[in-house]
């Protein structure tokens, strides 16, 4: 049991389908908040559908940020977001407001409350080279890899990371010279946030069904379309469109998988993404971090999230 310190933002994180984004908004509503977006995905320009990114409405309601920064062709790292996050925490709080983020990248995450070390820059023509080979790579053969040149990098992607993470790694170690942890070990270019950080839980079982129920509302909502429109103006290979639903829907476009297949193979994937979530959160959250049953109604949920923020002295497990 700890005792909670002053806390600067509120984090709502948990898996993909639980329901942060609701959450996150009705809390911002009650405490007065901007929502930040901690989705590594919610970044790109017209992944709308796939990403459950917030629609008008929602950003009518509520400041959004965090979403639509860059094309689904350019790489948007954890470092990245970490040096963006900042500006709009300081013009949140300048503002009077609090900072909610909200999303379930556990990279994006921990880059804030555990600020990473400088990347170094990489060419970008050698690198895009480089990316083009590794995306034809899978993932095992990746880990492969990273064992030789990073292993204590290697080792972290055991439980969390996908293609693009352990790409981004071996980019990095192959490119720079030096492995990535060593990069990661260099002085953080920001401060670590004072974050009160909470995580929404499921049984395997009902968040499996959360998950296949919303790809199947996004396929109605024009998924597939939103799929088509991207790979007229992006390669297959755009970091962008190795995201889960993306990918399996683009092997349909391209005649390798029958839509029954693509759409199976995503919600699966989607599901074996959500159980590794998990794993990262259970040893990576900070000690203090609050875990809510994700059963509960919205205002039983918005009220455990308020009568933690309001009385930082309550206990934890």
């Amino acid at each position: 049991m700890n005792s909670r310190p002053a806390t600067e933002a509120i984090v709502i994180t948990g898996p993909t389908g639980a329901g942060k984004t609701t959450l996150a908004v009705e809390v911002a509503e009650q405490v007065g908040g901007s929502i930040i977006s901690a989705d590594s995905r919610q970044v790109y320009r017209g992944m709308d559908i796939g990403t459950a990114k917030p629609g008008p409405e929602l950003r009518k309601r509520l400041p959004h940020n965090g979403l639509d920064l860059v094309d689904p062709d350019e790489g948007y790292s954890a470092g990245r977001f970490a040096r963006d996050a900042w500006v709009w925490i300081d013009q949140i709080t300048a503002d009077g407001r609090v900072p909610v983020i909200a999303g379930g990248t556990g990279f994006f995450i921990r880059s804030l409350l555990e600020p990473l070390g400088p990347e170094p820059d990489l060419e970008p023509e050698r690198r895009d080279d480089l990316r083009r080979y590794l995306s034809g790579l899978a993932p095992d053969e990746l880990k492969r890899w990273l064992r030789r040149l990073d292993p204590l990098r290697a080792s972290r992607f055991e439980n969390e990371g996908g293609g693009q993470r352990l790409s981004r790694s071996l980019e990095v170690a192959l490119l720079s010279g030096q492995p990535h942890t060593r990069w990661l070990e260099r002085p953080p270019e920001t401060r670590a946030l004072s974050a009160l950080v909470f995580c929404l839980e499921l049984p395997r079982e009902v968040l499996y069904e959360r998950i296949n129920a919303r790809f199947d509302r996004m396929m109605e909502q024009g998924l597939l379309d939103e799929v088509r429109g991207l790979l007229e103006r992006h390669s297959t290979d755009a970091p962008g469109l190795d995201s889960l639903g993306y990918a399996e829907l683009a092997r349909h476009v391209h005649g390798e998988l029958s839509l029954e297949e693509a759409v199976e193979e995503a919600k699966r994937n989607t599901r074996r993404f959500a159980k590794r979530q998990m794993t990262w959160f259970r040893h990576q959250l900070p000690e203090g971090a609050v875990w809510l049953d994700g059963r509960q109604s919205i205002g039983q949920l918005v009220a455990s999230v308020l009568s933690n923020w309001q009385d930082p002295t309550l206990e934890t497990r």
